[in-house]
């Protein structure tokens, strides 16, 4: 279960976060512009998701932002720390172009490693009906 709701936080992550990298890139925003940017979009993208599940199972609007709040809240701001700090530490791998290899292999390096690293966050979280374990009673099925 803590591998599929790292997933789910992946996709949003991954949507919100390669989108602020070629935003801010193409822009030539300053690197901590772009990283500020990607941040933003990883919660906005992480957060929709969980919404668009659960107003599914029929939750208003209000109710629905309070469970994607607690259910990804600590996951995304894992993941965004691990992957925002690897994009930082490879050597040029932020000011790379987007046509670049090693802008495209260190995002996805990235993301890989703040997936591997947020999956025992998300499992200590279910454990305790914390994290996603509050999204599974209002999944519409």
């Amino acid at each position: 279960m803590a591998a599929s709701a790292t997933l789910h936080c992946l996709t949003g992550c991954a949507i919100g976060e390669v989108l602020g990298m070629v935003i801010g890139t193409a822009l030539g925003l300053h690197n901590a512009a772009t990283i500020v940017l990607s941040v933003v979009l990883a919660f906005v993208f992480g957060y929709a998701l969980t919404m668009r599940g659960v107003l599914k199972s029929g939750l208003r609007i209000g109710a629905a932002l309070k469970v994607a709040l607690a259910a990804d809240t600590v996951s995304i701001a894992v993941m965004e720390i691990v992957d925002n700090g690897v994009m930082v530490v490879v050597p040029g791998a932020m000011d790379a172009g987007l046509g670049s290899l090693l802008f495209w292999g260190a995002l996805a390096f990235s993301l890989a490693i703040a997936f591997v690293l947020t999956v025992p966050v998300n499992k200590w979280m279910i454990g305790r009906g914390l994290g996603h374990a509050k999204v599974h009673a209002h999944h519409a099925y």
